[in-house]
């Protein structure tokens, strides 16, 4: 009998995911709680149940980690909403600030054979309008090989590939000053004192962004 899950119980597999992609240490209680806004009680709740449906591997106390089937249930997960966001904007001209909430709810439609077809639809995109990488139907993940602005180097040239936060007033700061995906960026300087760096966009204007910026902003160095 094929296992079916709640939406909350999806929107935690798709949490873990995500606090997990690239890393090999157990995810913290403490930092899903953080990212779904929710108590920790009720974190170790649903870590509980999701556990017993074979989903997550829990150790008390050290954190959490997705089994395969519990990794190809959140990837299936990230699969649609990311797909979503880029229909979204790709065809209906979406702003990237606009797509997220909208996706959370389509995200969870049951129907493959809708998912398969708006993928085909798309022609298959390996990215969604944020940058991040869309599993194919397997799960497979296409990475790229980018870094954060902070760690360029004076002098060094990129190009905007990503970007890590996707909260409205981000995106809606980055729009103000040209910092979308393909932009074109050179380090001109970087300050010790705080950390923030001088950036010439597409060999024109120049901005200094702050630190915390400079760590959501994804370059593939050229």
């Amino acid at each position: 009998m094929k296992k079916t899950f709640s939406q909350s119980e999806e929107n935690y597999l798709k949490v873990i995911f995500k606090l997990s992609f690239n890393k090999t240490s157990l995810v913290s209680t403490n930092s899903i709680a953080s990212a779904l806004k929710t108590a920790a009680a009720s974190v170790t709740e649903m870590v509980s149940k999701l556990s017993q449906k074979g989903m997550l591997d829990y150790e008390r106390y050290k954190g959490v980690k997705l089994t395969k089937e519990g990794s190809i249930v959140a990837k299936m997960l990230v699969r649609n909403h990311r797909l979503w966001e880029s229909f979204l904007v790709d065809k209906l001209h979406y702003s990237w600030d606009e797509v997220h909430e909208i996706a959370e709810q389509l995200e969870h439609v049951k129907s493959q054979t809708l998912i398969d077809r708006l993928e085909e639809f798309l022609g298959f995109p390996k990215f969604d309008p944020h940058g991040d990488p869309i599993p194919d139907k397997n799960g497979k993940i296409t990475m790229k090989e980018d870094v954060p602005l902070i760690q360029l180097l004076t002098g060094d040239v990129g190009v905007i590939t990503g970007v890590k936060e996707h909260t409205k007033a981000f995106l809606k700061y980055l729009d103000q000053f040209g910092l979308v995906l393909g932009t074109n960026i050179q380090v001109l300087d970087k300050y010790e004192y705080d950390n923030s760096v001088k950036i010439r966009i597409n060999d024109q204007a120049e901005q200094v962004v702050s630190e915390k910026v400079g760590q959501q902003i994804r370059i593939q160095k050229i």
